[in-house]
Protein backbone atom coordinates (compact mmCIF):
# COMPACT_ATOMS: atom_id res chain seq x y z
CA UNK A 1 0.00 0.00 0.00
CA UNK A 2 1.40 3.42 -0.78
CA UNK A 3 2.41 5.76 2.18
CA UNK A 4 0.90 8.27 2.18
CA UNK A 5 1.81 11.14 4.90
CA UNK A 6 0.09 14.40 6.01
CA UNK A 7 2.66 16.35 7.83
CA UNK A 8 1.64 19.56 10.17
CA UNK A 9 3.01 22.09 11.80
CA UNK A 10 1.49 23.30 15.21
CA UNK A 11 4.30 25.85 15.82
CA UNK A 12 3.41 29.43 14.81
CA UNK A 13 6.78 29.74 13.39
CA UNK A 14 8.45 28.01 10.54
CA UNK A 15 11.78 28.65 12.09
CA UNK A 16 11.02 26.46 15.03
CA UNK A 17 12.62 23.16 16.22
CA UNK A 18 9.67 21.43 15.56
CA UNK A 19 9.76 22.61 11.59
CA UNK A 20 13.59 20.91 11.85
CA UNK A 21 12.04 17.71 13.22
CA UNK A 22 9.30 17.70 10.46
CA UNK A 23 11.78 17.95 7.44
CA UNK A 24 13.96 14.97 8.82
CA UNK A 25 10.70 13.55 9.24
CA UNK A 26 9.68 13.99 5.65
CA UNK A 27 13.12 13.85 3.84
CA UNK A 28 13.87 10.35 5.41
CA UNK A 29 10.29 9.41 4.56
CA UNK A 30 10.46 10.60 0.96
CA UNK A 31 13.99 8.82 0.56
CA UNK A 32 12.23 5.69 1.22
CA UNK A 33 9.59 6.21 -0.70
CA UNK A 34 6.53 7.59 0.55
CA UNK A 35 4.41 10.46 -0.69
CA UNK A 36 4.19 13.69 1.99
CA UNK A 37 2.42 16.72 1.96
CA UNK A 38 2.21 19.59 4.69
CA UNK A 39 0.39 21.65 6.20
CA UNK A 40 1.85 24.80 8.25
CA UNK A 41 -1.23 26.07 10.30
CA UNK A 42 0.53 29.46 10.83
CA UNK A 43 0.64 29.76 7.11
CA UNK A 44 -3.25 29.17 6.85
CA UNK A 45 -5.98 31.68 7.04
CA UNK A 46 -9.17 31.26 9.08
CA UNK A 47 -10.75 32.26 12.32
CA UNK A 48 -9.63 29.91 15.38
CA UNK A 49 -12.73 30.52 17.24
CA UNK A 50 -15.53 27.78 16.84
CA UNK A 51 -18.68 30.42 17.56
CA UNK A 52 -21.62 28.67 18.93
CA UNK A 53 -19.71 25.60 18.81
CA UNK A 54 -21.55 23.47 16.43
CA UNK A 55 -24.54 24.95 16.67
CA UNK A 56 -24.34 27.23 13.62
CA UNK A 57 -22.12 29.38 11.39
CA UNK A 58 -18.68 28.32 11.58
CA UNK A 59 -19.31 24.63 11.96
CA UNK A 60 -20.68 25.09 7.96
CA UNK A 61 -18.73 27.60 6.91
CA UNK A 62 -14.91 26.65 6.62
CA UNK A 63 -12.39 28.70 4.49
CA UNK A 64 -10.23 27.72 1.78
CA UNK A 65 -7.78 26.87 3.95
CA UNK A 66 -9.28 24.44 6.30
CA UNK A 67 -11.07 22.89 3.11
CA UNK A 68 -8.36 21.68 1.94
CA UNK A 69 -6.75 20.58 5.22
CA UNK A 70 -10.12 18.11 4.99
CA UNK A 71 -9.17 17.03 1.86
CA UNK A 72 -5.27 16.16 2.54
CA UNK A 73 -6.29 14.41 5.92
CA UNK A 74 -8.41 11.85 4.44
CA UNK A 75 -6.00 11.72 1.72
CA UNK A 76 -3.35 10.49 4.42
CA UNK A 77 -2.87 7.36 5.99
CA UNK A 78 -0.40 8.61 8.27
CA UNK A 79 0.00 11.82 10.10
CA UNK A 80 2.74 13.81 12.20
CA UNK A 81 1.70 16.53 14.14
CA UNK A 82 4.47 18.84 15.25
CA UNK A 83 4.21 21.40 18.13
CA UNK A 84 5.43 22.86 21.48
CA UNK A 85 4.11 21.68 24.72
CA UNK A 86 2.99 25.63 26.11
CA UNK A 87 0.71 25.81 29.47
CA UNK A 88 0.60 22.11 29.33
CA UNK A 89 -0.94 22.11 26.14
CA UNK A 90 -0.44 23.09 22.47
CA UNK A 91 -0.57 26.44 21.11
CA UNK A 92 -3.55 28.31 20.72
CA UNK A 93 -3.22 28.34 16.96
CA UNK A 94 -3.09 24.62 16.58
CA UNK A 95 -5.88 24.05 19.44
CA UNK A 96 -7.98 26.58 17.02
CA UNK A 97 -7.31 24.20 13.93
CA UNK A 98 -8.40 21.28 15.43
CA UNK A 99 -11.68 23.06 16.72
CA UNK A 100 -12.48 24.14 13.01
CA UNK A 101 -11.45 21.29 11.27
CA UNK A 102 -12.17 17.83 13.39
CA UNK A 103 -15.99 18.46 12.82
CA UNK A 104 -18.92 16.45 13.07
CA UNK A 105 -19.81 14.68 9.70
CA UNK A 106 -16.10 15.15 8.68
CA UNK A 107 -13.99 13.79 12.03
CA UNK A 108 -17.01 11.51 13.51
CA UNK A 109 -20.68 11.16 13.31
CA UNK A 110 -23.35 10.82 16.30
CA UNK A 111 -25.70 8.07 16.19
CA UNK A 112 -29.31 8.43 17.89
CA UNK A 113 -29.10 5.59 20.61
CA UNK A 114 -25.71 5.46 20.60
CA UNK A 115 -22.98 7.08 23.16
CA UNK A 116 -20.28 6.98 21.20
CA UNK A 117 -19.90 8.27 18.06
CA UNK A 118 -18.28 7.03 14.30
CA UNK A 119 -15.28 7.04 13.62
CA UNK A 120 -14.64 9.10 10.19
CA UNK A 121 -10.84 8.93 10.31
CA UNK A 122 -10.26 5.32 11.25
CA UNK A 123 -7.62 3.22 9.84
CA UNK A 124 -5.22 5.93 9.96
CA UNK A 125 -2.15 6.19 11.99
CA UNK A 126 -0.39 9.09 13.79
CA UNK A 127 2.80 10.35 15.33
CA UNK A 128 2.74 13.46 17.45
CA UNK A 129 6.06 15.08 17.95
CA UNK A 130 6.43 17.45 21.13
CA UNK A 131 8.85 19.72 22.35
CA UNK A 132 9.14 21.39 25.53
CA UNK A 133 11.20 23.35 28.08
CA UNK A 134 9.73 20.74 31.00
CA UNK A 135 12.25 18.14 31.49
CA UNK A 136 11.24 14.84 30.24
CA UNK A 137 11.40 13.20 33.59
CA UNK A 138 9.03 16.03 34.83
CA UNK A 139 6.99 15.28 32.54
CA UNK A 140 6.51 12.06 32.79
CA UNK A 141 6.53 11.69 36.64
CA UNK A 142 4.66 15.02 37.35
CA UNK A 143 2.67 15.74 35.07
CA UNK A 144 2.18 12.27 34.04
CA UNK A 145 2.06 12.51 30.54
CA UNK A 146 -1.62 14.10 30.69
CA UNK A 147 -1.29 16.05 27.04
CA UNK A 148 -1.16 12.93 25.71
CA UNK A 149 -3.49 10.98 27.46
CA UNK A 150 -6.03 13.87 26.38
CA UNK A 151 -4.90 13.33 22.91
CA UNK A 152 -4.85 9.85 22.54
CA UNK A 153 -8.21 9.57 23.93
CA UNK A 154 -10.15 13.03 23.69
CA UNK A 155 -9.05 14.00 20.80
CA UNK A 156 -7.13 12.06 17.73
CA UNK A 157 -8.18 8.71 19.31
CA UNK A 158 -11.97 9.97 19.37
CA UNK A 159 -12.12 9.86 15.70
CA UNK A 160 -10.27 6.88 14.60
CA UNK A 161 -6.48 7.54 14.84
CA UNK A 162 -4.84 4.05 15.59
CA UNK A 163 -2.07 3.62 16.36
CA UNK A 164 -1.21 7.29 17.97
CA UNK A 165 2.86 7.75 18.75
CA UNK A 166 4.38 10.13 20.45
CA UNK A 167 7.91 11.57 20.47
CA UNK A 168 8.86 14.03 23.26
CA UNK A 169 12.29 16.30 22.95
CA UNK A 170 13.05 18.35 25.96
CA UNK A 171 13.68 20.42 27.21
CA UNK A 172 14.70 22.50 24.24
CA UNK A 173 16.09 25.53 26.56
CA UNK A 174 18.84 23.77 27.65
CA UNK A 175 19.37 21.38 24.48
CA UNK A 176 22.75 21.20 22.80
CA UNK A 177 23.60 21.00 19.44
CA UNK A 178 24.58 17.72 19.69
CA UNK A 179 21.27 16.91 21.51
CA UNK A 180 19.51 18.21 18.77
CA UNK A 181 21.46 16.49 16.10
CA UNK A 182 20.56 13.65 17.99
CA UNK A 183 17.09 14.00 18.06
CA UNK A 184 16.83 14.54 14.46
CA UNK A 185 18.38 11.45 13.73
CA UNK A 186 15.73 9.77 15.88
CA UNK A 187 13.15 10.99 13.88
CA UNK A 188 15.02 10.05 10.73
CA UNK A 189 14.82 6.54 11.84
CA UNK A 190 10.66 6.83 12.32
CA UNK A 191 10.24 8.41 9.02
CA UNK A 192 12.89 6.23 7.36
CA UNK A 193 10.10 3.24 8.92
CA UNK A 194 6.87 5.82 8.30
CA UNK A 195 6.40 5.27 12.11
Amino acid sequence: MEKKILLILGHPSKNSFNKALLDSYQAAAEANGATCQTIYISDLQFDGNLADGYKTGKANQLETDLLTAQKLLQWANHVVFAFPNWWGFMPAVTKGFIDRVFLPGFAFKNHSGKNFPEQLLKGKSMRVLVTMDTPRFWFYLVHRASLYLILKKVVFGYVGFNPIRFSTFGFIRKSTTEQRTKWLHTVAQLGKQFK
